[in-house]
C-alpha cells in the first residue's frame, strides 16, 4: 500500500471527530470516501495534509511518515475552496506550482496543461473571483494538478458541478489512476462514487463501518437474482405464492415483462421457472446501488451503536 492511514483518533473538546480510524490506498486505485455530514471525512484529509494533528494514529506514504516534503507531492483540493480570489488564474497556478517546487517554465507549461485540459484556456487571463462557481471549481482542480502530484486528497470535488464538468473531472481522475495515481475523494453524489471508484471507504461518527468494492459491498447481504419474462398475450397472471422459489417477489416493468427476483445460491432455478413462463429477455445479480447500500451501512452502524451504549450502561 502506498498512503496507509493508521488508528487515527481526533478529538475536537466532548466531540470525537476520529475515533481509531484505518484505511489505505494502493498505486492508481480511487477510493470514494463516504459519510454524512460530520462523519469526519474532512478531519481525516486535513490530518493527512498536516492542516491539524491526530491526538493517535499514523499517517505514512511509501511507508515513511508523512512531512511537509512528502505533502508537497500531494494535490490537496479542500473543502474551503483555497483560492486568492483577485489573483488571476494562470498567475495562481504558476505561483502554486512555484510552491511545490517546479520551475518557471515548468509551472507555465503545467498551468497552460492543465487550464486546457479542464477547459479553462480562455480565462486564463480573468481573476478567479470573476469566473462561475463551477469554473472556480475547474481552477481548484487544476491547483491541485499543477504539480503533477503523486497523490490526489480532493474533499468534494464534485459539489456544484453541472454533469459535464463531472464528466471532465472523472475522466482526469481516471488518467492520474492509470499513470498510477492514487486519490482519495469525499462526495455525497454516491452515483458518481459508485461509478468512478475502484473501492469504497464509508465512516459513521468517526469510525469506520464498510471498506470494499461495490461487488463486495453488496455480496454483504444473501444473493437474489432478477429475471424478465415476455409471456405470450393472454397469459394468466402469475403470484409470487405459486412460484415454487426461495423469497420471490413478482411485478410488471413499463413495458408490461413479468419481473421475478428470487434468492439463491446462483440462478439456475430462478431461469428454469422463468423459462416455463415465456421467453427471458434479462437475467443477472440485483444489483443494489451505493445509495442504498450506504443507507443500509450506516442504519446498521447506528444500530448497533446504540446496543453497544446499551450494554455499557447495563454493565454500570
Amino acid at each position: 500500500m502506498m498512503l496507509v492511514l493508521s488508528g487515527l483518533s481526533k478529538r475536537f473538546g466532548s466531540l470525537q471527530a476520529l475515533d481509531d480510524l484505518s484505511l489505505s490506498l494502493d498505486r492508481g486505485e480511487i477510493v470514494g470516501f463516504v459519510g454524512a455530514n460530520g462523519a469526519g471525512k474532512s478531519t481525516t484529509m486535513r490530518i493527512v495534509m498536516g492542516v491539524l494533528h491526530a491526538d493517535a494514529g499514523t499517517v505514512t506514504w511509501k511507508g515513511t511518515p508523512v512531512d511537509a516534503a512528502i505533502r508537497r507531492g500531494i494535490g490537496y483540493m479542500p473543502e474551503e475552496r483555497g483560492l486568492y480570489p483577485r489573483m488571476k488564474v494562470a498567475e495562481q497556478l504558476i505561483y502554486l506550482a512555484r510552491l511545490h517546487g517546479l520551475s518557471t517554465s515548468a509551472a507555465k507549461t503545467a498551468a497552460n496543461q492543465w487550464t486546457e485540459r479542464l477547459g479553462l484556456e480562455e480565462r486564463r487571463g480573468d481573476e478567479v473571483q470573476s469566473l462561475s462557481l463551477g469554473n472556480q471549481q475547474r481552477v481548484q482542480l487544476a491547483a491541485a494538478l499543477v504539480s503533477d502530484p503523486e497523490l490526489l486528497i480532493l474533499d468534494e470535488p464534485f459539489s456544484g458541478l453541472d454533469p459535464v464538468a463531472v464528466d471532465v473531472m472523472s475522466q482526469v481522475i481516471q488518467e492520474r489512476a492509470a499513470a498510477g495515481v492514487p486519490t482519495l475523494f469525499s462526495s455525497h453524489q454516491l452515483d458518481v462514487v459508485e461509478r468512478l471508484c475502484d473501492r469504497v471507504v464509508i465512516i459513521r461518527s468517526g469510525r469506520l463501518v464498510a471498506d470494499g468494492t461495490i461487488p463486495e459491498l453488496q455480496a454483504t447481504e444473501a444473493p437474489r437474482w432478477r429475471v424478465v419474462v415476455e409471456q405470450a398475450a393472454g397469459s394468466a397472471p402469475v403470484e409470487a405464492a405459486s412460484l415454487n422459489l426461495p423469497a420471490p417477489a413478482v411485478e410488471l416493468d413499463d413495458a408490461g415483462r413479468l419481473v421475478i427476483t428470487a434468492a439463491g445460491a446462483d440462478e439456475q432455478e430462478l431461469l428454469s421457472t422463468a423459462q416455463r413462463l415465456g421467453t427471458v429477455r434479462e437475467l443477472g445479480p440485483v444489483r443494489h446501488p451505493l445509495t442504498e447500500i450506504f443507507r443500509d451501512v450506516l442504519t446498521t452502524a447506528a444500530r448497533e451503536g446504540t446496543a453497544d451504549t446499551n450494554e455499557t450502561k447495563e454493565a454500570h
